[in-house]
Formats: structure tokens, sequence, C-alpha cells
């Protein structure tokens, strides 16, 4: 399905996701290897987005875990359904028969989560296992996947290793909140994804927001841009130039203007610190004048 990387780029784009070239290469070395890769940048560079176009590309389920601070490996791998455990008890109680231990921690009572339904899937296809906002977890839980990275399996302690049939296609991503483990590095392949210049941000936008006006989209591009150059908690990403230009077109809005500027900002800037860094920078020069 992927023979070369310009098959892989067309495909993506099939889907409303544009790429470079190195992004490209990096995203065909892990589906033909296959090989696990960690996609590092700044937020809303289209990280995620990059997984999700691959799984609707190749046509296969996409199964996400997101992590966070405190994230625990039952609640990416698995759990005992212990609701249905205490049924099959009573009703061992009622019938008189002797229950195992055994008999009660089996496959019929897992209940899976995103990880061991990523190893268990049949295929015939991998599915892409999105692991998405890693730097979140903690060291504990990065050492927790080094097996599945490597080998394709996990290992539940009252069952044993679960080896996949076809190893998930994982693609890690991180907005670099804290530095990854090397160990975890060397299991992956690694890109950096940076902003994308005016140009090419004008054409992911037009792409996600074809109606709006030519001269708006471009506007837009390099506002973005230039709203990067300041002193921000949050800089705007790609996702948050799409939802300005939507809004400003919502509003029958065909070129940035100042005067209508200032009421849409917050489709691109998020904290209240940002936006007054905005204005008094002025919102004539973050339109492209003076």
């Amino acid at each position: 399905m992927v023979p070369d990387i310009a098959t892989l780029r067309a495909g993506l784009e099939s889907t409303g996701y544009l790429t470079d070239e190195g992004l490209a290469t990096a995203l065909f070395c892990a589906v033909r290897l296959p090989q696990p890769i960690l996609l590092e940048g700044e937020a809303g560079v289209g990280k995620t987005q990059a997984a999700k176009s691959l799984a609707r590309m190749l046509g296969t389920p996409l199964v996400r875990l997101q992590c966070y601070d405190g994230i625990e490996a039952a609640e990416a791998l698995y759990e005992w359904n212990y609701p249905r455990q205490l049924l099959a008890i009573r009703l061992a109680e009622a019938e008189g028969t002797h229950l195992r231990e055994s008999d009660l921690f089996g496959p019929d009572y897992l209940v899976e989560r995103p990880l061991l339904q990523a190893v268990r899937h049949p295929g015939p296809l991998p599915v892409v296992l999105l692991i998405d906002e890693v730097d979140r977890a903690d060291e504990e839980f990065e050492a927790f996947l080094f097996e599945l990275l490597a080998e394709g399996a996990i290992t539940i302690p009252e069952i044993g290793t679960v080896k996949a049939a076809v190893p998930p296609l994982a693609v890690l991503t991180s907005n670099r909140t804290r530095d990854l483990h090397d160990a975890l590095k060397r299991r992956c392949l690694y890109h950096w994804i940076d902003y994308p210049g005016v140009a090419r941000a004008a054409e992911i936008i037009r792409l996600h927001v074809p109606s709006a006006a030519e001269e708006l989209t471009v506007g837009v591009a390099g506002a973005v841009q230039r709203l990067r150059s300041l002193d921000l908690q949050k800089p705007p990403g790609v996702a948050e130039a799409i939802d300005w230009v939507g809004a400003l077109s919502l509003l029958g809005v065909s070129r940035l203007d100042p005067a209508v500027l200032g009421g849409t900002l917050g489709s691109a800037l998020k904290y209240r610190e940002d936006l007054d860094v905005a204005v008094d920078r002025g919102v004539a020069w973050v339109a492209g004048g003076d």
C-alpha cells in the first residue's frame, strides 16, 4: 500500500494532511521497517493529526492512548472485570461448584485498554497506536512501554506474555514539557515537526477552509507567524490558524483588517496574558501593517 514516499505523501494529502519531505520520509520508514516513531514539536503543529491521517490513509483502526500526569499501567493496558468475577463466584457458590483462581483471571475477565487492544488486533493490517503526549507521563510509565515498543508484546502477570500477531504501528508524540529517557528514544525513529512557513500554512488552511477568501487565508498565515515572534505563553499553531480563518469567514470577513482582528484574537491566542501582549504590540502590526 505504501511503495514509496511519494505515494505516502499523496495518500496523506487525500485525507487533508499536508507533509514536507522530511516528515513523509520519517513516516514512510516507520511504516515499512516497521518501527515506532517519536514525533516532537510545539503544540499545534500537527503531531497527533499525523497519526490520525496515517490510520485513515491505511484504512486501519486508530487506537489512542492519551497520556497525563499520574497515568498508571492498568489504565493503559488492562484491568480485571471485578463485577463479572464476583458474579461468577456467586454463581459457582449457588451451583456448588469450585472456582480456581486461574478460572477468574483469564482472558474472559479482561477489560482491554488501548495498549492491549492494539496488541490483540488481529490484522491483517497493523493498527495505528497513538501514544499521545508521552512527555506528560512519568519515567516509570516510559519504562513500562519498552517491551511493547521493542517486541510488540506485553506481559500480564496472571496470564503471561501476549505477543501481537501483527505488531502495532506506534506513533508517540511529545511537546517536550520534559526530556524523555534515552532508552525510549533508542527504540523509536525520531522527527521534529516545526511550524510551517507562511506559504505552507496558507496551503494547509486553504485545504481545511476552502470557502475562505484567498487574501484572508494568506493574511492569517502571516499574522500567526508574526504572533509567534512575540513572547507568548502559548504561540498559535496550525490548528489555531485554521480556527481563526473559520471564525473570520463566518463573520463574512474577506481580508484581515485591524477593525475586526481584535474581536477574534481569541481564536488564535488562549491566554489573557498573550492577548495583552498582542494588543500592546498593536493589532495593526498583527494584521501586517506598521
